[in-house]
């Protein structure tokens, strides 16, 4: 059986990585192709490329990177007819992997064409929720509430669940990362989650750093630690070693675990990681920048209250959004001061936690779980006709 994967981002790569590992599980025989990232490579997979060529977001990013964005679209699709695949998985980043999918039809190849992660039409965009069986043959979401924005327009869509509740992130360890790194036990932790794209830490992390050293000023006992991936480490380092605040980086899903369980306050991108962050308690704002004209465009577009998934998920907001201009130190600082008080910021967010949890909770199987069996059933169904 060959199962082709795409994923254009590293969160795209993390949830590849654990279907791959439920596929190998309930199908031994399985044989990988496509793109993707580390979590990917360390589970088999040959990858096409470097997924750092599609991991740009906004206008003003994505339109220089236009022609190479074409150019692998080409790749992919005659990577895909050489294959010949019994399905095609794609994972989120749908601009990429609509257009992928898009061509395949055009070839009229007769395989299962499965997007997982559906696009946040709720948001913007509605129109596309009405197109999308055109392209792919089944959908599989990450919230309950998403299937009823697709299945009236004729697209099978199943909800899996979220890959949150399956992070190891849950079995992280305070103790072995105060060890490892020969912290005391009077020193205290800021996480600092700058995303994992070059625009983002770009633009995030000076203003992340230079926050973290108003707040070490006042608070001494406090340490910091940048998790990064390979896309950006360089820049990262780069970056920090420009600073005289003591910074601990780490590149590997162990310290990165180990450290999110070991922080006591985060300063994060929106994404994935904010909802890690909500799995163990830890208090954190969220704060993001993009281009003005990519802002305007949001702005105008986007029909969301929240941008943030534990704010979505519960209609409220629990977790500061300090978006464009309030994405500043003065604000993020403020948030940081108010949860060491731990008065009734603390406290609303904690209990927003915990209820979030509840509603991302695990059921008889994983997500991962969930999603294989979703497209095995596929593959067998496309076999019998």
């Amino acid at each position: 059986m060959k199962i082709y994967l795409i994923a254009g981002e590293p969160s795209g790569d993390l949830l590849g990585s654990r279907l791959m590992k439920a596929m190998v599980a309930k199908h031994p025989d399985v044989e990988f192709f496509g793109i993707g990232g580390e979590s990917m490579q360390r589970e088999g997979l040959n990858s096409l490329f470097d997924i750092s060529d599609l991991a740009v977001m906004g206008l003003a990013e994505v339109v220089p990177s236009i022609p190479l964005i074409l150019k692998r679209i080409k790749q992919t699709v005659e990577d895909i007819e050489r294959v010949k695949p019994d399905a095609v998985i794609t994972i989120d980043s749908w601009s990429f992997s609509a257009r992928v999918h898009k061509a395949l039809r055009k070839k009229n190849l007769h395989i299962p064409q499965i997007h997982y992660v559906a696009p946040q039409v709720w948001a913007w965009k509605k129109k596309r929720a009405k197109t999308m069986y055109k392209y792919i043959d089944h959908l599989l979401t990450l919230f309950p509430y998403e299937p009823k924005y697709f299945t009236p327009y004729k697209l099978k869509t199943t909800f899996v669940g979220h890959p949150v509740i399956e992070s190891p992130v849950v079995w992280g360890s305070r103790e072995d990362f105060y060890n490892r790194y020969n912290l005391e036990e009077n020193e205290k932790i800021m996480a600092l989650l700058p995303g994992s794209r070059k625009t983002e830490v770009s633009r995030l992390l000076p203003i992340f750093l230079q926050t973290a050293e108003m707040f070490h000023q006042k608070h001494p006992e406090f340490k910091f630690v940048i998790p990064t991936v390979h896309t950006v480490e360089d820049m990262v380092r780069g970056m920090v070693e420009k600073s005289n605040l003591p910074i601990i980086v780490v590149n590997n899903e162990v310290d990165r675990h180990d450290a999110f369980v070991a922080s006591d306050l985060a300063m994060a991108a929106s994404g994935t990681v904010a909802l890690e962050l909500a799995m163990v308690d830890v208090p954190h704002v969220i704060a993001y920048k993009v281009a003005p004209a990519t802002a305007f465009l949001a702005k105008h577009f986007l029909h969301i209250q929240f941008v943030n998934l534990s704010n979505i998920l519960l209609g409220r907001e629990i977790v500061p959004e300090l978006l464009q201009d309030d994405c500043n130190p003065e604000k993020i600082l403020y948030y940081m001061e108010e949860f060491l008080k731990k008065g009734s910021l603390y406290e609303r967010q904690q209990e927003g936690f915990a209820k979030v949890k509840e509603i991302l909770g695990l059921g008889e199987q994983t997500p991962s779980d969930n999603a294989c069996d979703a497209i095995w059933q596929d593959i067998e169904n496309k076999k019998s006709k």
